[in-house]
């Protein structure tokens, strides 16, 4: 059944009228009048939905029945990604959604090549939001991920968080695996540099400000790979799969 994210209150019952985006899709895959579509508004749940009106330019839809199911991570995960270069981000964002992450930061660190005014920080943000809503779509979430502007990374690494920060190195005496396997599930931030890593100050500024530094194993993995990687491990470990 196709799923759709629709951004409005929604109740059983109710006939809506579906966003611009969602309806064009409809019409792309040809759905007919009385078909069935799942719809999600980030709030909890999903609701089945039968297409009642099929115009040109519009789609309403009724509610017919609200499933309370979730498929979230047990723990919560934030991915604090220092920006890639090209489309990289893109491609984890969308993996990094698959995989049960629930929170983005991108960082602007010493050695990303990519960098971004305020404009177009602006319409970067605008196009991650949209991957978001089309890999929560596809991979069958029903919560959106939190997606917070880019920030300077000395700047965002001395301010105080609640979860608990693991910083990605090879110069970590342990790695993920081992620390996850003798941890709890608990909320934690991943924080991975570019393409050529983090620099050795921007480590030491994190481990300053109570960051853990931990190992991915004894090879060196691509910015894109290596916190898809972290992710699936503390999966395997907590029980997210």
């Amino acid at each position: 059944m196709p799923r759709f994210f629709c951004p409005q209150p929604l109740a059983i019952g109710q006939i809506v009228a579906l966003p611009e985006a969602v309806a064009h899709h409809i019409q792309v895959l040809r759905l007919a009048q009385g078909g069935l579509i799942t719809l999600f508004n980030g709030e909890g749940g999903e609701y089945t939905a039968s297409l009642s009106e099929i115009a040109r330019r519009s789609v309403t839809a009724e509610i017919k029945a609200h499933t309370p199911r979730e498929i979230e991570l047990p723990f919560a995960v934030t991915l604090a990604q220092a920006l890639p270069e090209g489309s990289k981000m893109d491609w984890i964002i969308e993996k990094a959604i698959e995989l049960g992450v629930s929170g983005f930061q991108p960082l602007a660190a010493q050695r990303c090549v990519v960098k971004l005014s305020a404009e177009r920080a602006e319409k970067k943000l605008e196009h991650w939001r949209g991957i978001i809503v089309s890999a929560s779509e596809q991979s069958g979430r029903n919560r959106l991920a939190q997606l917070t502007p880019p920030q300077d990374y000395k700047q965002w690494i001395t301010q105080q968080d609640m979860h608990r920060r693991i910083i990605l190195t090879p110069r970590a005496e342990q790695s993920l695996a081992d620390w996850s396997r003798h941890h709890s599930p608990q909320a934690v931030t991943l924080v991975v540099g570019p393409e050529g890593g983090l620099s050795e100050q921007e480590e030491d500024l994190a481990l300053r400000h109570g960051a853990l530094p931990l190992a991915m194993g004894p090879r060196i993995l691509r910015t894109e790979t290596a916190a898809l990687a972290a992710v699936s491990i503390l999966s395997a470990a907590w029980g997210g799969i």
